[in-house]
């Protein structure tokens, strides 16, 4: 399994609107092949930035699969242009746990 995490910088002023289109958005990445689970959370100190992580079974269903997909073109003009700067997106592979 791996991990996708990425912090996402919502230009402030436009968290709700983010909110509620992350919202519809969930489904589409939620219908991809390798997508195991999807969880958003907002910062406390800095509102405007939001974490998300995203369980894959493979780096490629993320990397290949889903990003060279058509249900990604719909992801990405949801969501792109409420940040400021673009997220840096990093995958992670868990090593341990408690």
């Amino acid at each position: 399994m791996i991990t996708e995490h990425a912090v996402l910088p919502v230009i402030p002023g436009r968290e709700t609107e983010f909110m509620e289109t992350m919202d519809r958005a969930r489904a589409i990445i939620a219908s991809a092949p390798g997508f195991i689970s999807l969880r958003v959370g907002r910062c406390i100190e800095q509102p405007a930035n939001f974490l998300l992580l995203v369980e894959w079974e493979t780096l490629e269903a993320h990397t290949e699969g889903f990003r060279n997909s058509a249900e990604y073109q719909e992801w990405r003009a949801l969501l792109h242009h409420f940040y400021d700067p673009f997220p840096v997106v990093e995958h992670f592979e868990t090593v341990a746990r408690a």
